[in-house]
């Protein structure tokens, strides 16, 4: 079986649509979200899975992008996990997303199913990435730090992102966020390492969602800050949101500008450990910085 390398697609936006609605599916792929992200977990019932399931793999079948069309299957745990990947996969999404993941093993587990269908399919093997939500469960928060490791699928794992609406359920809280309208602590935790574990794993950390989806100043100002604190991404559940997440994480003229100048400034004094830049003293993590933040941009 032949061996892919597929070019990592752009993920500052991921825009959420149910499985069993072809106008939402629709509308997602329509859009300017870097990836669609059909879900056939919790927006879907158990009575409407089956269909949902043929519903989400004629939708990708269709595209002639299917690369940015990713699914969201239901926990590698249960049965619909297996029954979601026997039904989409040979419609060649560009990846799965595997909510409520504990751990390395579940990565490794999906990869051996993908594997297995990818050769049963013709498709080349690696083809399909996975994303996962690593924080949804109280035993997920422990294990945020395994992701970094080597352990088979570690090469599909381009993504990790985080979710309080089901962490919140299984620790019993009837509260996410503080008066200030801010996640709680349990919550910051839970973004805090989501961002360690993808950073550690080399891997792009992607932002929950913020349900009130018509407050679109207040999503910019929440992208912008989880991007300057290291995250890639964000998902979304409108439509309406995708704009601003994209522009929120697309970087800005001024500050492609001042990374090329840092750059340049240590190109100017080779073997520097410090340069002066408009007034500041910059050491050899500002340029770590600008060099990724190039390296992205010439990436897409």
């Amino acid at each position: 079986m032949a061996t892919t390398t597929l070019a990592l697609p752009r993920m500052r936006s991921w825009l959420f649509a149910p499985g069993d609605s072809e106008k939402k599916m629709g509308k997602a792929e329509a859009s300017a979200a870097d990836i669609a992200l059909f879900d056939l977990e919790d927006s879907v019932s158990p009575e409407n899975k089956p269909a949902a399931r043929a519903m989400v793999a004629a939708q990708i079948s269709a595209s002639d992008n299917s690369t940015r069309l990713w699914v969201r299957i239901n926990p590698i745990a249960t049965a619909d996990c297996i029954a979601d990947l026997v039904a989409i996969i040979p419609s060649r999404p560009g990846g799965v997303f595997l909510p409520k993941a504990e751990g390395a093993a579940d990565i490794a587990q999906l990869h051996h199913y993908l594997t297995a269908l990818e050769a049963a399919t013709g498709i080349p093997q690696g083809h399909t990435l996975i994303a996962a939500l690593v924080t949804e469960t109280a035993a997920a928060m422990f294990r945020t730090g395994e992701y970094a490791g080597e352990y088979p699928g570690r090469e599909r794992l381009v993504a990790m992102s985080w979710g309080a609406e089901d962490l919140s359920s299984a620790l019993g809280a009837r509260e996410q966020r503080g008066a200030d309208g801010e996640y709680a602590h349990t919550y910051e935790m839970a973004r805090s390492l989501c961002l360690i574990g993808a950073s550690a794993a080399g891997v792009a950390a992607i932002e929950t969602v913020q349900p009130e989806f018509r407050d679109l100043e207040a999503l910019e100002r929440r992208a912008r800050g989880v991007r300057a604190a290291g995250f890639r991404g964000m998902l979304a559940i409108h439509p309406a949101q995708v704009d601003p997440i994209n522009a929120a994480f697309t970087p800005s003229k001024e500050e492609l500008a001042h990374a090329r100048a840092v750059v340049q400034a240590f190109a100017d004094h080779p073997g520097a450990g410090v340069v002066a830049l408009d007034d500041s003293m910059l050491d050899r993590p500002h340029l770590a910085l600008a060099q990724r933040l190039l390296a992205d941009v010439d990436a897409e």
